[in-house]
């Protein structure tokens, strides 16, 4: 199978986020496969993961040679921390880096924790972001305040209602679902129990859902049969060291990814 083909043979083509407001307010995201120039794009819908296959966000670069390997391999978005906490944070000098040149099909998602306004603003006057993600507890205000497209990351401890959290959080464009650790934002390298979002709730829910939490090569087919998510994202599961990707894992993990035929039950 070719590195940037679907296990059906087809190819998965470049991909699009593209981002529509609706009367209410709520910002839902449209994938666009193959991509004509914008002006000509009238069609507006939420995808779900069911139709074009599972997208794939690789996250945690610090690389530009990763971030250019992950694309030759089909990933679709691209995701930089800028959490200083975190072992795989970046500097704006080295997201700049990263981000340089980069095609405009791929999407670059911004990850904050509590991060203070002035921050983020600084962030994404110097850097190229074209989605931020939200581990805190930021509240849906600040998290709109940016004029840019957010997802909300939600940590899966017990009790929690998604669709409480969809209502809450109207104006995200998706909810990203976490494993809980107390004291931890994310970046576990843990996976919470994906009976609690059987695929039966993912319909259900009227945002998309990006599934994280320890996904590797060899479970991540399982996770999208199970749960049946937007979108997967992955950042310990594909590294030699933090913040180092490797190329044989990120090409299983993908692999991993298009083997699930859409019509798989």
């Amino acid at each position: 199978m070719a590195p940037n083909q679907r296990s059906d043979g087809q190819n998965r083509g470049f991909v699009v986020l593209l981002y529509f407001r609706q009367p209410c307010g709520s910002v839902n995201l449209l994938i666009l496969m193959n991509p004509m120039p914008f002006a000509n794009i009238s069609a507006t819908a939420k995808i779900s993961g069911d139709e074009g296959g599972t997208r794939v966000k690789i996250c945690g670069l610090t690389r530009r040679d990763d971030a250019l390997t992950a694309l030759s391999l089909g990933a679709d978005a691209l995701g930089l921390v800028f959490y200083a906490a975190s072992p795989r944070a970046v500097t704006i000098a080295q997201a700049q880096e990263v981000v340089r040149g980069l095609p405009p099909h791929v999407t670059v998602v911004g990850l904050f924790v509590n991060a203070a306004a002035s921050e983020i603003q600084m962030i994404l006057d110097n850097v190229r972001v074209d989605l931020l993600q939200f581990h805190g507890d930021e509240t849906a205000q600040e998290c709109a305040g940016y004029r840019v497209p957010y997802i909300k990351a939600v940590r899966m401890r017990e009790g929690v209602d998604l669709f409480e959290i969809e209502r809450v959080y109207g104006s995200a464009s998706g909810l990203l679902l976490d494993t809980y650790q107390d004291g931890m934002a994310g970046g576990t390298g843990a996976v919470f129990d994906w009976a609690r979002v059987p695929a039966s709730v993912t319909k259900r829910l009227m945002k998309p859902i990006i599934l994280a939490g320890g996904l590797t090569p060899g479970n991540v087919a399982g996770a999208i049969k199970q749960v049946r998510p937007y979108a997967v994202d992955v950042s310990g599961g594909v590294e030699s060291a933090k913040g180092i990707k490797d190329a044989a894992k990120m090409a299983a993990f993908i692999q991993g990814v298009n083997s699930v035929k859409i019509n798989d039950s």
